[in-house]
């Protein structure tokens, strides 16, 4: 899936920039189309199922195995460097593929990513032995066809068929594509890779280098926001942007804002990487003055020295 450039805009200060849209759990590549749609054509937009979903032919895994797919995906397409974007599930292997391989990820997007304090008792329940896989088993043979039911009844009452921002928790339920392995089966396996591996993922926060941007709704419960709170602390340069109402669905329910958000945040990102270059450039080139004093006359050292103690 690319985004279409006949229906976005084009900041003429935004680069070219290759994005990876990473879905959650449960969730499909279509819950970004809205999103990728919106983007300027500069961002060359690619969704794919996450191992254990739609035409990945990979097993599910946790955050590690998602990262190291991410990363093969890249090198198949002849990828240098990417912007990771990542829904729910989806931040987890975003923020571990930038641990993983920094040099590989430009930048990082998170929308109501998990983080500290996101497991809940229904996480502990649904990974359990015994009662994971029974849980499991029963919500992938239940709730989708309840879920069919329910949106077809709606269309039928409103005459039309829903679009992708209206009822987006049955829709995703409802619909999550064709796909080579048992949906039940990769619920639970990411289930139980939540609890054993998102400790070690928040230890290596600290490593993640890439500028990071987090998108929450501050009224959405179910996520608090103190997750994403606490992400942008933990991370070393991360920033926290609210939408308000989009729930935790923001690619469905708030495309908009959220191609608005990511878009911003690269101009952002790529002008501080200028100054950055241009205070090296400038930096340099007084170390090389400096140099050039000295050498001329040996007893300007100490002036010289306290001149440009600051710049260190």
């Amino acid at each position: 899936m690319t985004a279409d450039a006949g229906t976005t805009y084009l900041p003429a200060n935004l680069g070219a920039h290759e994005l990876v849209l990473l879905h959650g759990q449960p969730g499909s590549p279509a819950d970004w189309q809205p999103v990728a749609a919106r983007l300027p054509a500069q961002l060359h937009a690619v969704a794919a199922g996450r191992p254990g979903y739609g035409s990945s032919r990979l097993p599910a895994g946790g955050f590690a195995a998602g990262a190291r797919a991410v990363l093969d995906d890249l090198d198949s397409r002849g990828i240098e460097r990417a912007v990771v974007v990542g829904h729910s599930y989806g931040g987890g292997v975003a923020l571990a593929a930038a641990a993983l391989a920094p040099r590989r990820v430009a930048a990082v997007v998170l929308l109501a990513s998990v983080g500290p304090g996101w497991v809940n008792g229904w996480d502990r329940l649904l990974a359990a032995l015994g009662t994971g896989q029974l849980c499991a088993l029963a919500a992938w043979r239940l709730t989708p066809w309840i879920a069919r039911a329910r949106l077809a009844r709606i269309a039928r009452r409103r005459g039309r068929p829903l679009r992708p921002d209206e009822y987006v928790n049955w829709q995703v339920w409802g619909h999550p594509g064709p796909g080579h392995h048992p949906l039940w089966r990769t619920f639970l396996a990411e289930q139980r890779a939540l609890l054993r591996e998102l400790g070690e993922l928040e230890h290596a926060f600290a490593s993640v280098r890439a500028p990071v941007l987090l998108l929450a709704d501050p009224s959405y419960t179910l996520v608090p926001l103190d997750t994403a709170r606490r992400l942008a602390r933990a991370l070393p340069d991360a920033r926290l942007q609210l939408i308000d109402g989009a729930g935790h669905h923001l690619p469905r329910r708030a495309p908009d804002a959220v191609a608005d958000a990511i878009a911003a945040f690269l101009v952002a990102t790529e002008e501080a990487d200028n100054r950055v270059e241009r205070r090296s450039r400038t930096f340099g080139g007084r170390r090389r003055v400096k140099a050039a004093v000295v050498l001329a006359d040996p007893l300007a050292v100490a002036g010289t020295a306290d001149a440009y103690r600051g710049c260190g």
